[in-house]
């Protein structure tokens, strides 16, 4: 009798939680009907997975200061009527895109630098944080303790040894090895301010207030408030010491100076004054000098706790204004509909689109996921290329030799939804075709996939990965 008590508590609850999806604002309909097929269809399992992980969940107190703080800075980030730049075609749509996303404007008179693929990437931080005067602002999700992040801390330890203001935030969930390491100990005892961003807590019961796996998965680093970097790289060697048998991890790292490094400043300055409580707005006060010529810039940062949009969105956009030519490459690609469709309506228009993804991915999940993709993508005329020179770990878009943006969000649901991102768009042919090159290097160490590969899978394979991408609107 007891059974039969259960089996109808479980039916009752799994009924109530289906009810909730139900209800939720602001959710796909792909994403509904995915929750409660497993909320009903795995017993007991299904509502403690949805429980856990099927809400973005975040504490009131922690929304409320992220709001009060981004409302703080926004009168502060605004930039110079000098530096705005109205926006022509094509990239005029993706500036509004980008705008309403985060509502930074889109900033002239800026100078990129793509850095090289190998370790002396690295040197060139080292070398920016040895000649900082006034402040050294790090941001990493992921720093280890290698020879390329001993020699990030250390150039930071000297720069706090002489009276420069050190701040860093590592995700305490990426950098998880490197925040008991001796080297974050060490940069500590310097004088730095060191700060372990959206820690772990309780498993499980902290989980009933706050999603666990929300993370900060931005890669920003600022001097002085005029010299910036960022890009897809970690603080760590090419090498990847966590995930060896995966590497090389292939990145790219940009070197930036001009107006929208006062953009980069206030996405690390919400960071920060979220987490600590301690107000810096005033930093933002100073405007970097201008570069001549210079090029157009826009920082795009994205975050659970202010779903306005979504970094998708702006990738989508910029999809649909390609004319010519579209160059993608993503480590992680488990796209929402709106924007795999607008790739695939790329191809299918005439635009000539190729797409590089690793052949071989640090999560099977997401590999399998990813596969589940692939005959849409080439049978829509997409020429997809597997990279097989490690894991390709680079977020480049590039449209008609003309825009790019690039950063630290994958085209993941992961990246649209649960991370705290930063991206940017770059308009400027020099740099643009800088980019195109890189990615050219790539595809001279990939191999293109066909549909008669694709057909020739294993029945075991094609279904695991047809069911998987039929879940990753939960993913």
């Amino acid at each position: 009798m007891w059974t039969q008590g259960l089996v109808i508590l479980h039916y009752a609850v799994a009924l109530a939680v289906s009810v909730r999806v139900l209800l939720r604002p602001r959710l796909e309909p792909t994403v509904r009907l995915s929750w409660i097929l497993v909320i009903e269809l795995v017993p007991l399992i299904g509502i403690i997975t949805y429980i856990l992980f099927g809400e973005i969940r975040m504490r009131g107190a922690e929304v409320e200061t992220m709001a009060n703080v981004r409302s703080r800075l926004s009168g502060l980030w605004k930039p110079s009527p000098e530096t705005v730049r109205t926006p022509g075609e094509p990239e005029a749509p993706v500036i509004a895109a980008n705008r309403a996303t985060t509502g930074f404007s889109a900033v002239t008179g800026n100078c990129a630098t793509l850095l090289p693929e190998d370790d002396s990437a690295m040197d060139a931080l080292v070398a920016a944080i040895d000649s900082a005067q006034q402040h050294v602002h790090l941001l990493f999700y992921i720093w280890l303790d290698d020879t390329s992040g001993r020699k990030v801390a250390e150039a930071a330890i000297r720069a706090a040894g002489r009276g420069v203001k050190v701040r860093a935030i590592i995700d305490a969930y990426g950098s998880r090895a490197f925040g008991r390491s001796d080297c974050w100990h060490r940069l500590r005892q310097s004088g730095a301010e060191c700060v372990e961003a959206l820690p772990l807590g309780l498993p499980v019961i902290g989980g009933l207030f706050q999603r666990m796996d929300l993370r900060n998965h931005r890669k920003i680093v600022v001097i002085d408030h005029v010299l910036g970097f960022t890009g897809s790289r970690n603080c760590s060697d090419k090498a990847f010491a966590v995930k060896p048998r995966f590497a090389p991890w292939i990145d790219i790292l940009l070197r930036i100076e001009g107006p929208v490094v006062r953009q980069m400043q206030a996405v690390f300055l919400q960071d920060w004054m979220s987490y600590t409580g301690e107000d810096l707005g005033d930093i933002l006060v100073m405007a970097p000098p201008v570069c001549e010529p210079g090029e157009i810039a826009q920082v795009v940062a994205t975050g659970p706790d202010d779903r306005q949009g979504s970094v998708a969105d702006c990738m989508a956009t910029m999809v649909y204004a390609a004319r010519r030519k579209l160059v993608i490459t993503t480590p992680y690609y488990v796209p929402d509909a709106a924007l795999d469709v607008a790739i695939r309506s790329a191809a299918r228009r005439g635009v000539d689109v190729t797409m590089i993804l690793p052949e071989r991915n640090d999560s099977l999940v997401v590999q399998a996921s990813s596969e589940g993709y692939y005959y849409g993508l080439v049978s829509a005329g997409v020429k997809l290329k597997l990279f097989r020179g490690g894991l390709l770990h680079s977020k480049i878009i590039t449209a008609d030799g003309c825009m790019a943006m690039i950063g630290s969000a994958n085209m993941d649901r992961r990246s649209f939804e649960l991370n705290y991102e930063m991206n940017m768009l770059f308009v400027d042919h020099a740099l643009t075709q800088a980019l195109d090159a890189r990615q050219q290097t790539y595809i001279d160490r990939a191999e293109r996939i066909t549909l008669g590969e694709i057909r020739g899978w294993s029945l075991w394979r094609r279904l695991r990965n047809n069911l998987l991408a039929l879940a990753t609107p939960i993913l």
